[in-house]
């Protein structure tokens, strides 16, 4: 199939929908058109010059062409682990950096003010992706960030961070972390929403709604979009909208919207079969923790550099990733984690990259379409779900993580928080 060309469209056929720290995502608003309609626009970002010399590198790397690679891996990696049913499609489009300077000075006023700060359109890209349109095309759309579903193997810590792993998750105690510096607390502990009992998911969908609000919609746990845009909660038309999908008498009324959010999605998320596929991959892949890791690594390379772990050790190629799925669905599960062999370490290294992906992706939630003769009385009960945000990561991440793992672990020991995190497997 020959790539769609972004020159078809004008830049202000398209809308704004929101953004992460490496792509920034447009809604098709412009006339129909077979190749463009019902699909959003994904845009790689570059930070400013006078940013961070590293960051630049990771963005600005037109050689590879992420969004090429970002394309094949869902196809030949994610597709092989995920059904296809909870996937987005996915394609190429062919950029232009004339038509991205001008659509760059259309839009960039529509973007938060704190990232125009840090970063902006990579107008040197040559291709960009094109994926289905989960936001538009419905009145309302939530996009949840679940993040870390498992607590480790106790066999792989170390006798200073075990006490505390065993009891409070990754995230709990990365909030801890963030609050120190800032950022908004929020009691939302994954494992409730991936536990699959009923009163732990109503209570994830209350502490996620509660950070959403209390946060302005800042936190990107939680997000709404109503007709196609990101909805905050100080906007009274979207809070009627949001009333009109949860409530049964539409209140607005911030606490019973919250519980009647709470009580629509519930059901739907302990139904789906979505959290516990993710739950799942991430344990699974993630079976050593980063401290497990880093000992193999250790054993395993003592002639290499000390730099980190993962330094020097070049990416996975496609061919390397597919025959790494071969393994994890046949040979993976029976060796030795308790015991890992030195031999398998590019085998875990890349498993835990994996995983990384599977803790950092979103699912978006949609109330699903009704049968016309069929008129819905009351607040959706029904959802569709699809999976997002499945990017491959760089072996050049490893050290950063193993050194944040052990920045978080020292603070949350040093603050004196006892956080109990309930592990459901």
């Amino acid at each position: 199939m020959t790539p769609r060309r972004i020159t078809e469209t004008k830049p202000g056929d398209w809308t704004y929908v929101s953004e992460g720290g490496a792509t920034i995502v447009f809604s098709y608003r412009g006339p129909y058109n077979v190749q463009f309609s019902g699909h959003v626009l994904r845009l790689r970002k570059v930070v400013h010059r006078s940013s961070d010399a590293s960051n630049n590198k990771l963005l600005n790397t037109n050689t590879e062409q992420p969004d090429d690679s970002m394309i094949a891996f869902q196809e030949n990696i994610i597709s092989k682990l995920v059904p296809s049913e909870f996937l987005p499609s996915l394609d190429v489009v062919l950029l232009d950096e004339e038509w991205l300077r001008s659509f760059v000075e259309l839009h960039d006023g529509d973007r938060p003010a704190e990232r125009r700060q840090t970063d902006q359109i990579d107008v040197h890209r040559k291709k960009g992706v094109l994926a289905t349109d989960l936001i538009g095309g419905t009145q309302i759309a939530m996009e949840i960030k679940p993040k870390w579903g498992f607590l480790p193997l106790e066999c792989h810590l170390s006798p200073e961070t075990v006490a505390l792993k065993r009891v409070t998750c990754r995230f709990c105690m990365h909030t801890c972390f963030r609050v120190k510096q800032g950022d908004v607390c929020t009691t939302y502990c994954p494992l409730d929403l991936f536990s699959r009992d009923e009163s732990r998911v109503r209570k994830a969908l209350r502490a996620l709604w509660a950070g959403w609000y209390e946060s302005g919609g800042s936190l990107n746990n939680l997000r709404f979009f109503v007709s196609g845009r990101m909805a905050k909660p100080d906007d009274d038309d979207s809070m009627k909208i949001l009333a009109h999908f949860f409530s049964e008498d539409e209140s607005t009324d911030t606490e019973n919207l919250q519980e009647s959010f709470a009580s629509s999605l519930m059901q739907a998320l302990v139904d789906s079969p979505v959290l516990l596929l993710l739950s799942t991959l991430q344990r699974t892949l993630d079976i050593l923790d980063v401290e497990g890791l880093s000992k193999l690594y250790t054993q395993s390379s003592p002639d290499l550099p000390g730099d980190g772990l993962g330094s020097s050790i070049p990416d996975p190629s496609m061919e390397e990733w597919e025959d790494f799925v071969r393994v994890y669905t046949s040979d993976y599960h029976s060796w030795d984690h308790a015991a890992p062999s030195p031999g398998h370490l590019r085998h875990y290294l890349m498993a835990y990259l994996l995983s990384a992906t599977f803790k950092d992706c979103s699912i978006i939630i949609r109330p699903r379409l009704q049968i016309p003769s069929t008129t819905q009385v009351g607040p959706a009960r029904s959802f569709d779900t699809t999976i997002i945000d499945m990017d491959m990561k760089s072996m050049d991440r490893l050290g950063k993580w193993e050194k944040l793992d052990r920045r978080i672990a020292e603070h949350y020991k040093n603050s004196g928080n006892q956080r109990r995190c309930i592990d459901s497997t």
